[in-house]
Parts: structure tokens; C-alpha cells; sequence
């Protein structure tokens, strides 16, 4: 599902071949990468997390009229601008000039040496203002990526369309659309360190900020394979989260992606962020048009749209959505099995997980998909998936059982066949994860074994 210029292009061709051959698609997750070949490193070896969110951290790297802000949640803030540049969007084709300030973090050395690497940010952009997110790699022959521009964000949709930016590549690494990835991870080379580069930006004369409250990255090398091995189960849980259906929003804001299908990935971040008890206000919800089931479905559509991507299914702009309600933390991470979904579930904090499979794959799922999200809710006492599928066509049906086995496999593995038996690629477990800014000791511990706080 990727492509040299614009992979929304390669995107809909592969709908359109499952479709061909029987499957129903879902919306595909972005950041998709050409099928690679790699060594396998050890099971406890394929993930490094690092993110900047406390105030010394932000007094750390390189400051250019930035500042740090400390308080019950410290975050980064533009003091005093650094210049004025113009910037053109390429959406709307409009020119306008802007005050920035930027802050560098300090080199991460990675624990991983990583085939790819996924940035993912926290941050409060309002009108007037938005922030650019960029990362450097270092290679370990000791030469540099470019800076690679990994997003560009705002809360909002006026001053700017939040956009990624494609054709970004030296030869070596390419960024697909949220992902940078080694072009040929066959050959060894891996990224064994990077930097990340916020730009604040807002309108000039003004004293408006964005402030951001988290930054980092997912560096991975997760081995190519067709199957993972199987886990044992552990505590089965299940968590009281919303139901919401994506397929009741068929036809709905075709500037938006048309609902239905292509809404799973802001469906599912939706039904979590009201699990922990945040949801646009009726002030929010105005703009959407009278008579619409769950408007707020359609709310977290317009507000993950990518408009380079031309979707909905840009992972850290769910992860910055979801980010922009009162006190949440969210990132983008892989996890590498089942009972790190179970240790989160028992703690209460439910999972999004990213995947692609056959109709005949994953028994009781009725549909097949070249990618799709769902949230892992719980498990059953026989260690079964307990999800909230959105890919369901009510919000009563929205709560299913998948089996566990199908369900690790279709998740975690890298590689897969699609209906015409041409060699894919899966996430490899990718998933999205929300939690609260002040969490319980028990969801604490759990996230710092997984290396996010």
C-alpha cells in the first residue's frame, strides 16, 4: 500500500483489487513501508519509546526563542520568536506570514537500531497558531538523514491544512506519509539515533502560542514474517467503552473522506476518548450538519484529516486529536504481543490496533481488509479478543469476539498475502495508545514498562 509520489493512490487501487475479489476495505493505516527483509533481534529487543514531556526535559536540546513552561503539566511555548517566514499551503494555495520559534531535542541514541522510525506528538495549537514536526536520523555509517518534515499541525483547519508531506527521501530512508522507513533494510543499514525539531508558529504581532506537552518517536525492527508465536492468555477483563459504528456515516462529508469506510481509524480514537470521559462540546458539534447520528464521530473525522493523505488514517494526527481534550496523553507504538494488550487491559486502558487480513482470517469478522482499526476492549476467560469493531454496520453490533490466535497473527505479523496471493505488508503491531495525564500507579507502572512515561 505504498507508492513513489502519492500513496492515497496505491491505497484505493488496493481497495478496489479486495474489493474486486469479495473483501470489504477499510481505511488503511498510514505509514505503510515497501516490504522488507531483516534480521530478527530478540523478542525484547524490537521496540525503543522516547518522548520529551516533563519541564527539564524541554529545557534540554537547543532553544530559539522557545521556552519552557513548568506547572501541573510543563509543555514548550514560544517566547520570544526567532524570525517571521512566509508559508505557502499547498491546499489551498494561500501565502501567509508567520512568527516561529524552534526548540531541538537532544541526539536520542537508540536502543533499537531501527528499519523505521514513528514521531507522535501532544499539543494545544489554537487559531492563529500551528506547529511543524521534523526528525533527523543518523545512520550507523555516521552520516545524516535530512531533516525530514514528519508533520505539519494545528488543532484546527483555518489557518492551515493539517498536512503531511510526501516525496521526502535521500535514497537511503523514505517518509511515507507518517512513517520513516529504510528503503532496503536487506542491505543492514539501520538509524541508530535521532533528533526531533519543533517550529512554533503563530500570527505575527500576537501574543498566541501553541504548546506542546509531549514529543517523541517509536523506533523499530520488528523481522519480517508471515505468522508470530502464539501466547498464553492471561486475566481475562472487559472494559465498559462506547460503541460507535463507522458504517452509519456512509456518504457523509465527502471533503472529509465520505464516512463509512474510510472513517475507522477517527471511529475508533473516538469511542476511547470517551471512555475516559472527554467529548466535544454542543459548541464543538455546531458546524455539523442537523440530524446526523454520533456527530462527534464526524468531529474526530475533520479533526485527524490529513489533507496530503486525502484521510482520516494519519496515525499521530489521531494521536494528536485525541491529545487535544483536557489533560490526555497519546502516542503511536508497537507492542509486541497479546499480553502486553492484556497488562494495559487489566490496568483499564483499552488499545487501538492497526491491522490487514483476509475475509477467511479472522473467523466472525465478515469482511476483509487491506487495513483497518479496532479497539481491543478485553479478553474472554479462554483468552479471546474482545474489540470494538467499527466496521460494523450499528453501533449494537460494534462489540465482537475474535479469535485469539487470528486475531495475534493478523496484528503483530509484517508480511501477508492478499486476495490475489501478491506478497503485502502488515503493521507489525502497530497501535495507538490513550491514557489520562494523571494516571493510577497500576496504569503508570504498566506504561513505563513499555517505556512511555
Amino acid at each position: 500500500m505504498t507508492r513513489p509520489t502519492s500513496r492515497r493512490t496505491v491505497l484505493t487501487a488496493a481497495l478496489a483489487a479486495a474489493a474486486g475479489a469479495g473483501a470489504v476495505a477499510s481505511a488503511g493505516p498510514a505509514g505503510a513501508a515497501p516490504t522488507r527483509t531483516s534480521s530478527a533481534p530478540s523478542a525484547d529487543s524490537l521496540v525503543d519509546n522516547r518522548f520529551w514531556s516533563t519541564y527539564t526535559e524541554w529545557r534540554c536540546g537547543s532553544s530559539a526563542g522557545t521556552r519552557a513552561v513548568a506547572g501541573r503539566r510543563a509543555g514548550l511555548e514560544i517566547s520570544a520568536p526567532a524570525g517571521r517566514t512566509d508559508y505557502t499551503d499547498p491546499h489551498t494555495g494561500t501565502t501567509s506570514t508567520w512568527e516561529y520559534a524552534t526548540w531541538t531535542s537532544p541526539v536520542h541514541r537508540l536502543a533499537v537500531p531501527a528499519t523505521e522510525v514513528i514521531a507522535s506528538w501532544n499539543a494545544h495549537a489554537p487559531k492563529g497558531t500551528w506547529i511543524q514536526i521534523e526528525l533527523r536520523g543518523g545512520y550507523a555509517d555516521g552520516t545524516d538523514t535530512p531533516w525530514y518534515v514528519m508533520g505539519r499541525w494545528a488543532s484546527g483547519d483555518t489557518d492551515i491544512g493539517r498536512t503531511s508531506v510526501d516525496d521526502q527521501t535521500d535514497g537511503r530512508s523514505t517518509v511515507w506519509t507518517d512513517t520513516l522507513s529504510l528503503d532496503d533494510a536487506a542491505s543492514g543499514l539501520r538509524l541508530v539515533s535521532y533528533r526531533l525539531r519543533l517550529t512554533l508558529h503563530r500570527t505575527p504581532g500576537t501574543r498566541l502560542t501553541p504548546t506542546v506537552h509531549r514529543v517523541g518517536a517509536m523506533g523499530s525492527d520488528v523481522p519480517d514474517r508471515f505468522t508470530v508465536p502464539a501466547t498464553a492468555p492471561g486475566v481475562a477483563r472487559e472494559l465498559t467503552v462506547p460503541r460507535y459504528s463507522q458504517n452509519v456515516h456512509v456518504g457523509e462529508y465527502p471533503e472529509y473522506d465520505n464516512g463509512g469506510e474510510a472513517w475507522c481509524s477517527p471511529t475508533s480514537s473516538q469511542m476511547i476518548i470517551e471512555y475516559w470521559g472527554r467529548r466535544p462540546t454542543a459548541e464543538d458539534l455546531s458546524w455539523v450538519k442537523p440530524g446526523i447520528a454520533d456527530p462527534q464521530v464526524c468531529h474526530a473525522a475533520r479533526y485527524t484529516f490529513d489533507y496530503q493523505y486525502d484521510g482520516c488514517g494519519n496515525w499521530p494526527f489521531n494521536a494528536a486529536y485525541a491529545a487535544t481534550y483536557k489533560d490526555m496523553n497519546a502516542v503511536v507504538t508497537r507492542l509486541g504481543s497479546l499480553t502486553d494488550v492484556e497488562k494495559l487491559i487489566a490496568a483499564g486502558i483499552p488499545v487501538i490496533t492497526s491491522q490487514s487480513f483476509l475475509k477467511e482470517e479472522l473467523t466472525g469478522a465478515g469482511y476483509g481488509t487491506s487495513g483497518h482499526l479496532m479497539t481491543v476492549i478485553g479478553f474472554t476467560a479462554d483468552g479471546d479478543v474482545i474489540a470494538n469493531d467499527p466496521a460494523s454496520p450499528s453501533n449494537d453490533a460494534v462489540r465482537r469476539v475474535y479469535r485469539r490466535r487470528e486475531w495475534e497473527n493478523i496484528w503483530l505479523r509484517t508480511k501477508r498475502h492478499d486476495a490475489s496471493g501478491a506478497v503485502r505488508s502488515g503493521t507489525g503491531g502497530v497501535c495507538y495508545l490513550y491514557w489520562p495525564a494523571d494516571p493510577t500507579a497500576g496504569q503508570r507502572r504498566v506504561l513505563r514498562s513499555l517505556g512511555l512515561v
